[in-house]
C-alpha cells in the first residue's frame, strides 16, 4: 500500500470515528427541550463551509481522485503528523461531547437546565470543539496529498470559526452573564494560554 492510500485510510477511519463518537450525543439532545436558539443564514453558511471542507471534498478526492492535478508528494511524515493530529481531534472531540451531555447541540442552543461547563477540556479553552475540528483540519491537510482536498478543511474550519463565534460567545454571556464573563477572563478560545 503507496504512503497516499494509507494517508487516505487513515482520513477514512478517522471520519468514521468522528461519526460513531458524535452519533449517540445527537440522539440523546433531541430529548432535551430547546429553551432558545441563534440559528441564523451565517450559522447555516458556517456549518455548510465545514461540511464541505471537512467531509465532502476530502471525501470526493479519496472517493475519486479528483483533482489529480493538485496531487502532491506524499511524504510518511506527513501521515505520520496526520495521524497524530487526528487522534488528537477524536480525543478532544469525545472529552468535549462527554463534559457537554445534555448541554451538548450542533447548532446555537440553549437546552432546559442548561449548565455553564468548565471542566474536563473546557478547564483550558472555552471552545474546545473547535479545537477539534481545527486539529481534524490540521490532521487532514497532512494525510491527505492534495492541495485542494488536504486545504479544504481549514478553510471550512476557518468559516464556521469565523461565523459563528462572537455569537456563539454572546448568546452565553446573556444567558450565564458575570459567571460567563469571569470564565472568558480565564480561558482561551481554542487554543490554551495563546488564543
Amino acid at each position: 500500500m503507496s504512503i497516499a492510500a494509507i494517508g487516505k485510510t487513515l482520513w477514512v477511519l478517522g471520519i468514521i470515528a468522528w461519526y460513531l463518537i458524535r452519533r449517540p450525543h445527537e440522539r440523546r439532545a433531541r430529548r432535551v427541550e430547546v429553551v432558545s436558539h441563534r440559528r441564523s443564514p451565517s450559522e447555516r453558511i458556517g456549518l455548510a463551509a465545514a461540511l464541505l471542507g471537512l467531509a465532502i471534498v476530502p471525501g470526493f478526492y479519496v472517493a475519486t481522485g479528483i483533482p489529480d492535478s493538485a496531487d502532491h508528494v506524499a511524504r510518511p511524515w506527513a501521515v505520520v503528523i496526520g495521524t497524530v493530529a487526528f487522534l488528537a481531534a477524536m480525543w478532544v472531540f469525545r472529552r468535549t461531547h462527554k463534559a457537554l451531555g445534555r448541554n451538548w447541540s450542533i447548532t446555537l442552543e440553549i437546552r432546559d437546565r442548561h449548565e455553564l461547563i468548565s471542566s474536563g477540556p473546557y478547564a483550558f479553552v472555552r471552545h474546545p470543539m473547535y479545537t477539534s475540528f481545527l486539529l481534524m483540519a490540521i490532521g487532514q491537510a497532512f494525510l491527505l496529498p492534495n492541495w485542494v482536498a488536504g486545504l479544504a478543511g481549514l478553510a471550512g474550519f476557518a468559516v464556521l470559526f469565523f461565523l459563528r463565534v462572537d455569537e456563539e460567545e454572546r448568546m452565553m454571556l446573556e444567558t450565564f452573564g458575570p459567571q460567563y464573563r469571569a470564565y472568558m477572563e480565564k480561558t482561551k478560545r481554542i487554543i490554551p494560554y495563546i488564543y
